[in-house]
């Protein structure tokens, strides 16, 4: 059978700084911001950073705690599409971007204009008054630093954890979760708020908006020191943000000596970029590593060359980037999409590809990651290509695809049994749809795939509720499916959390797909 043809799967050393502005674009989406919104901010924080005189090593902690700090984006998506039921949680992400407590009218307006629209009365004033809920906002800031800081650590940043536990704090200490106050804030922290805002209130309102943001926020959130080497050279800072050609100053803007990734650290990079797409909705953890480890095992049972494999194993953990587009509300539905929820579903590979190919090091992975969605009769998506333009890791991370997701629950099914998943893949194989010589493959596979599990220390129960916790259950929940009282699982809750040493239902979920514990 001929196969599209197949380059190598890694030459060279790769930038540290390509991988994750490429996957900055994933980000953007998660947050409904213009594309290019992290990678600018990125640029103006080490404008920032020059204006105010840092040293090489404080500039490069600025680069990439501004390019680390999204990461943490999806890791309260669930709890917001939850508590917030009366909008879809990227608008209310989008909208709370620029929430300011100094300025409570104009964060009112803001929260009323855009989150719930088409939802009664009751579910808005409802929504509105969770958004502004001090727990909530806790949560949240616990969510976005368990998230970010563990992402840098996998990534080989974990020198950056503390600055990146203050990213929700704020100069005059009224932030979550600790209330850091002042100079006490990391440096990098500081700066990175002012460019954040900056950029923000540029993309949305120009010159003048971001003027009347930086003025409003000086003493609050922002250091007024830091504010006042920005106005200095006001011109230069907004010139940066209307420049163009925003990708290439990004990566001019890394402080030297630039960060590189030899093979294995690219390979721990493509595992925590899959963990950040994974955390989107909790039916979702540990799809990606699942289907990576599954159309590596597929891939070998096929005699594919060492390269080809590893390129589809970093496939695997990259397919679904794109997901990060849709809203929970809709990935969560239990009923019938329309027309235009499914056009949204459809659109997430397409996005998936768009972010790839943002970096050459990623465009093979592209290739196959981007096809996983296709089906060799032309009718899948999103290019609706048909068999002799896919290629064969295409075709594997398809088939992978399929199975992994059959195996998992969904909101409007639960798993597959293992007899059930055979025969629905052979079906779509006497179709035409997938490849059969690939779907015996895979299904030769099944059960050799899971990744090793490792518990650490938790005893058997403290397992349970980890995995409950994980997929987003309440302590009620939680109590009712294992027959014990909500206060023991708020005690159990506890003692995992501290075991395994996060502070959020997000850090949970981390913790269970880097460990294998998801199933």
């Amino acid at each position: 059978m001929a196969y599209a043809a197949y380059a190598p799967a890694f030459m060279g050393v790769v930038r540290l700084a390509e991988l994750l502005g490429a996957l900055s674009f994933a980000s953007d989406l998660a947050d409904g911001f213009p594309q290019g919104k992290v990678v600018r901010t990125v640029v103006l924080g080490t404008r920032i950073a020059e204006a105010a005189q840092l040293s090489r090593e404080e500039a490069r902690d600025v680069f990439y705690v501004t390019l680390l700090r999204y990461l943490g984006c999806t890791g309260f998506a669930h709890e917001e599409s939850a508590i917030y039921g009366a909008g879809e949680d990227i608008v209310v992400r989008n909208v709370m971007a620029m929430a300011d407590p100094d300025d409570m009218g104009g964060t009112l307006r803001a929260i009323v204009g855009r989150v719930g629209r088409g939802a009664g009365p009751i579910a808005r004033a409802r929504a509105v008054a969770a958004l502004l809920d001090p727990g909530a906002v806790e949560k949240h800031a616990h969510a976005q630093c368990d998230t970010s800081i563990r992402v840098a650590e996998l990534v080989g940043l974990g020198a950056l954890a503390s600055a990146l536990g203050a990213l929700c704090e704020r100069w005059d200490g009224e932030g979550k979760p600790h209330g850091t106050k002042g100079e006490a804030l990391p440096l990098a922290v500081r700066v990175h708020h002012l460019a954040d805002v900056a950029e923000t209130a540029h993309h949305r309102g120009g010159a003048a908006a971001m003027r009347a943001a930086v003025k409003t926020r000086t003493g609050g959130l922002l250091d007024p020191a830091l504010v006042a080497r920005f106005v200095a050279r006001e011109a230069e800072m907004i010139a940066t943000l209307d420049e163009g050609g925003a990708w290439d100053r990004f990566l001019a803007a890394e402080p030297e000596p630039r960060v590189e990734c030899d093979e294995a650290r690219f390979d721990d990079v493509v595992r925590a970029l899959g963990y950040f797409g994974d955390m989107k909705s909790t039916y979702f953890l540990g799809h990606s590593a699942t289907v990576a480890e599954l159309g590596a095992r597929t891939a070998e049972a096929l005699g594919m060359p060492a390269a080809e494999i590893a390129t589809v194993r970093r496939a695997g953990h990259l397919h679904d980037l794109g997901r990060l587009s849709v809203p929970n509300a809709i990935w969560d539905r239990a009923g019938a999409l329309d027309a235009a929820e499914w056009e949204r579903v459809r659109l997430h590979a397409y996005y998936t590809d768009r972010v790839l190919t943002r970096s050459p090091a990623l465009r093979e992975v592209a290739a196959a990651a981007g096809g996983s969605h296709e089906r060799l009769g032309g009718d899948g998506y999103h290019r609706g290509i048909p068999a002799p333009m896919l290629t064969r890791g295409a075709r594997v991370i398809a088939v992978a695809d399929a199975l992994a997701a059959m195996g998992e629950e969904r909101p409007h099914r639960g798993a597959l049994s293992a007899d059930a998943k055979a025969k629905a893949l052979r079906d779509e194989s006497a179709k035409g749809a997938l490849d059969r010589e690939i779907v015996e493959a895979a299904l030769s596979c099944v059960g050799l795939a899971a990744p090793r599990a490792r518990r650490g220390d938790l005893s058997e129960r403290e397992l349970e509720v980890l995995r409950l916790v994980a997929r987003g259950k309440t302590n009620k929940e939680i109590a009712e499916l294992l027959k014990i009282s909500a206060k023991t699982v708020q005690h159990h809750v506890a003692h995992v959390y501290d075991k395994i040493g996060v502070y959020s239902r997000a850090g949970a979920a981390m913790y269970v797909m880097e460990n294998g514990l998801y199933a």
